[in-house]
């Protein structure tokens, strides 16, 4: 789960990420899991809505490749997805994940404190988002294959 401070960053969402997030958020709850995404709820209750042409282009979108470091050591690559969408082995992880709810809306130079499924804090630092479907004029539309 994400811990929502005042020491977390501002963060800036689409409004189409906003309305498919909130979407994934209530098809949860509906399901008797909203445990799995409290900390994407808080996430969009407290991130600044940009309409998809806005958005800047350092900053962690649905289906951007990103890079970041955490305090765990080391740099992670990644492409942040829907649920159904993961694949580790490809550095897919979904949103719905304790990482992927910290990462979204996060731009490049912000870190962010979350804690793991066993409750452990970490902290991340986003250190680039090397694709974004905004960018390309795309919302919200997968990456090519990194190969």
């Amino acid at each position: 789960m994400a811990t929502t401070s005042r020491a977390d960053p501002r963060i800036v969402i689409t409004s189409l990420d906003h309305l498919r997030l909130t979407g994934v958020v209530e098809a949860f709850e509906r399901r008797g899991k909203a445990g799995m995404v409290e900390s994407l709820a808080e996430e969009l209750d407290r991130a600044q809505i940009v309409p998809p042409a806005k958005v800047p282009k350092d900053v962690v979108t649905m289906h951007s490749r990103c890079c970041f470091t955490s305090d765990s050591g080391g740099e992670q690559d990644v492409s942040l997805v829907y649920p159904g969408e993961e694949d580790i082995e490809q550095g897919k992880i979904s949103i719905v994940t304790p990482v992927g709810s910290a990462l979204i809306g996060l731009r490049v130079g912000q870190s962010i404190t979350w804690q793991t499924t066993d409750g452990r804090t970490k902290t991340l630092t986003l250190k680039a988002v090397n694709w974004q479907p905004e960018a390309h004029g795309m919302d919200g539309g997968q990456a090519p294959d990194a190969g």
